[in-house]
Order: C-alpha cells, then structure tokens, then sequence
C-alpha cells in the first residue's frame, strides 16, 4: 500500500517540474528503481492510473528502469552482485556485506510539451 504514497509524490515532483517549464502536458516519465527497493512496478502503474487523472500528467507514461544491486564485502572489499538470498561474500564467504547499489528510487526525467 504504500506505492500509493510513492505514486503521489511521483506526481508532485513531476507537476512541480512541470509547472517550472510552463509544460501544458506531461508525456513520459522515466523512474530510476533499485532491486533492493520495495516498489512494485505494477501497483505504481495502477495508482498512478487513479492520481494523475484529471491532471496535465493524465496520460503520461510511466518507464521503469530498474538498477541491479551490489554488495561490498566489509571484510575484504570485494565488491559483488548477489546471487541468492544469502548474500554472503563469493570472495570470502563473509556475512559482513553491505548494498553498495540497488536501493534506488527516483525520479529521472519527465518529457513535457
């Protein structure tokens, strides 16, 4: 539920850039989304569907880019993307991982006219 939260800022910062630009449409709107994050692209699309009606980003669509995550060993640096769920270090089987990248979510451009 709380991509209806995320949705509505979503359209906030798009609306206020818009403005910014004397924009009359919003057209596309390109989002930055890591792996780690918990945005679900599908209830995003639909909550957007019921925010942004009767407003200059009704019909603008929504891209998802989505950025793989990466870990970084605290013990011995090395830097990896997980393969399971366990996210132990490949390199030295250490528990001691921190993300590095993949807990994204932004929004990267909007297209206006």
């Amino acid at each position: 539920m709380h991509e209806l939260a995320v949705t509505q800022s979503i359209l906030d910062i798009s609306l206020r850039h818009a403005a910014e630009a004397n924009a009359i449409r919003i057209t596309d709107i390109n989002l930055v989304i890591g792996q780690f994050s918990s945005i679900v692209d599908d209830s995003v699309q639909f909550y957007w569907d019921i925010v942004a009606n009767g407003t200059i980003a009704q019909r603008a669509i929504l891209h998802f880019s989505r950025i793989p995550g990466e870990m970084t060993c605290s013990s011995c640096g090395h830097a990896f993307q997980p393969i399971d769920e366990t996210f132990e270090c490949p390199s030295c089987s250490s528990a001691l991982v921190k993300i590095t990248r993949g807990e994204e979510f932004r929004v990267e451009s909007i297209d206006v006219e």
